[in-house]
């Protein structure tokens, strides 16, 4: 019996240091992932520091603090408590030197989370407790488990910093490792054998136990999650008809009550001032602008997962953000719906517990269950609720994050590139079935893209956002067709430009092209550029005069201004138009030698490929940009 007293020790020891630094260090980790002082560095240095330093040093250290001249130890004392050469210094030797693992192991965990979900769960209306309880600690379960076991391990197998602060005191603070040092050094090489293989089969006996244990917890997946109740309780709902697709008119819908967003915000960037301004209604506003520009800040601003240096946002009347009156919602109060580019689908809640996330707990489970179905059956995917994320494709993601994202009724929606990872098809499937979406939804909706196409046919309003700054906002077609600037028109496609100087009234000279064209519209005050668009360039023959642009026919003024002979330098080609690279006037004397890009159909491109050069080219008064 006295061989498996060190062993009890142990196991007492080693089970409640790992009951405690299981919290401690998952707290610590929590806490260090959120903290941005100036002593993160120090802290953490503190906080690691034991699982580098040797243990006796550990243990030294832990005797300076808490023996009867150290500052614990004293005051301890006076209380007529002794902490040194008892069990409870066993359990804080262990603790201190296991403690650097759990922390470590958690802290790894949760930065391995993807912050979108994080994000996503704030703006879903959850409090920094549930999107602790029910994002983080499930989706690090496996990391703290491994903690857990190292926590453990090392506490079991704790022999420099115990023998330090509690001592071998046998049937008291004689553990295991202490154990079996003396019996060697006693020469009880039997006994220490004995307590080796104890050791080594309760080492072994906690991996297998928790490898089968985290198996089977992923084996089970398919069970019921926190909204399995929902299920559970309603066994007999009527299965629901999919709802016919009737033809909606694409005007849209007077809205109920007053629906505008109020933005005028500033933030300092690493490279540039976030400063915009601006104002939209119902009517789905798309912004465009380079990689890097602000967009995707512009609407976490808005969400409330970043927060502007100063400046006001207003929703509906209600006030989300204002500096100067010290207002700042937090995401979880203020009413958006995202969609993030990745979708940030929680991959351990099926797409039923997904979509019911951000409902109000109050509402009954049959009610949950209703507003989830209906969910599904708006973006067409019915009976899907039992499923995971991770058993959806790319466009079902897509469709079931846009139905998370309505289902709280929200009062904006706020969509970050949410077709960027989809193919060509689905794409085009996703676009179709948002625009419906939209077409129905009471709310603001901003739409970021970098697919022009995409945003013409999705959004009536355009917003273009250059270097933190909104540089033009209006209607789709007047930013298309009469860009105020120089990279308005680049942002919007207009590949072909030339720096110009104004002849007269109506004639500009294009510098870098050579050539003086006639113009209608009116000439801006500080000309700088003259530009077209690829599409609107009418290549012909050069003994052919064009008859027809975009389907309207020309008079013989108007096919004899602005004509100009030119020479292909190379061509790309796409699965429906060539591209072709001219050079006017002039011969082109390599593939780079060129001034302008124009395109054309394939089988405009059969007429022309044969004919001998020069061809001609004329620019449409009407479709010349100056700014």
């Amino acid at each position: 019996m006295t061989n498996l007293i060190p062993i009890w020790i142990s196991l007492k020891t080693a089970t409640t240091a790992t009951i405690i630094t299981f919290f401690f260090g998952i707290i610590a980790a929590w806490w260090m992932l959120n903290y941005q002082g100036k002593s993160k560095g120090l802290i953490e240095g503190a906080l690691t520091a034991p699982l580098v330093l040797p243990p006796t040093v550990v243990g030294f250290l832990l005797l300076l603090i808490l023996g009867k001249n150290g500052f614990i130890g004293q005051l301890l004392d006076n209380f007529g408590i002794t902490v040194i050469f008892s069990w409870y210094a066993t359990v804080i030797a262990s603790t201190v030197v296991a403690f650097p693992l759990m922390y470590k192991t958690a802290l790894g965990a949760f930065r391995q989370i993807d912050s979108n979900l994080l994000a996503c769960a704030r703006t879903l209306g959850a409090s920094e407790w549930t999107v602790f309880w029910r994002i983080i600690l499930p989706l690090a379960k496996p990391g703290l488990i491994a903690g857990t076991l190292l926590a453990f391990a090392r506490a079991l197998g704790e022999f420099g910093a115990t023998l330090m602060l509690a001592g071998s005191i046998p049937g008291r603070t004689e553990t295991i490792p202490i154990a079996i040092f003396f019996a060697v050094e006693g020469g009880e090489m039997d006994r220490a054998l004995l307590l080796v293989i104890i050791m080594l089969a309760i080492s072994l006996g906690v991996i297998m136990a928790t490898y089968h244990w985290t198996e089977g917890s992923r084996g089970s997946r398919g069970s019921r999650g926190h909204f399995g109740f929902i299920d559970k309780v309603i066994t007999d709902l009527d299965q629901r008809k999919p709802i016919s697709h009737q033809q909606k008119s694409l005007d849209y819908p007077v809205p109920k009550a007053k629906i505008e967003l109020t933005v005028d915000i500033q933030k300092q960037l690493p490279g540039f001032l976030l400063d915009v301004s601006f104002k939209t209604d119902q009517t789905p506003l798309g912004l465009l602008g380079g990689s890097g520009a602000g967009k995707s800040l512009i609407l976490r601003c808005i969400a409330g997962l970043e927060q502007p240096d100063r400046g006001r946002i207003v929703l509906n009347g209600r006030v989300l953000f204002d500096s100067a009156r010290g207002i700042n919602l937090p995401p979880r109060d203020r009413g958006c719906g995202f969609l993030f580019q990745n979708y940030a689908l929680f991959p351990h809640l099926t797409i039923a517990e997904n979509i019911a996330f951000g409902l109000p707990r109050s509402q009954s489970p049959r009610a949950i269950k209703q507003e989830v179905e209906q969910q599904l059956i708006a973006v067409d995917l019915p009976g899907i609720s039992d499923r995971y994320p991770t058993e959806l494709s790319g466009g079902q993601q897509q469709r079931v994050a846009l139905a998370r994202a309505k289902a709280s009724k929200p009062g904006i929606m706020l969509l970050d590139e949410p077709f960027s990872a989809l193919d060509t098809y689905l794409r085009d499937k996703q676009e179709k079935l948002l625009r419906n979406n939209l077409i129905t939804y009471q709310g603001v909706t901003l739409f970021i893209t970098h697919n022009l196409e995409e945003a013409y046919r999705v959004c009536p309003n355009l917003l273009v956002i250059d270097r933190g700054q909104a540089i033009a906002q209006g209607t789709k077609q007047d930013i298309f067709e009469h860009p105020r600037n120089f990279k308005t028109a680049q942002l919007t496609g207009c590949k072909n430009f030339s720096r110009a100087v104004a002849i007269s009234d109506r004639q500009v000279k294009a510098i870098d092209w050579g050539c003086i064209f006639e113009v209608i519209e009116p000439l801006p005050t500080s000309l700088e550029y003259v530009g077209i668009r690829a599409h609107q360039l009418i290549l012909t023959k050069f003994e052919e005069a064009p008859l027809f642009q975009d389907g309207v026919s020309l008079t013989d003024s108007e096919n004899e201004i602005n004509n100009f002979p030119c020479w292909l330098a190379t061509i790309s080609e796409t699965q429906h138009r060539m591209t072709l690279y001219l050079k006017l006037n002039q011969p082109a004397n390599h593939p780079e030698d060129y001034h302008l890009q124009a395109e054309v159909f394939k089988d405009k491109w059969v007429e022309l490929k044969d004919h001998p050069l020069p061809w001609k080219i004329q620019f449409n008064p009407l479709k010349i940009i100056v700014i």
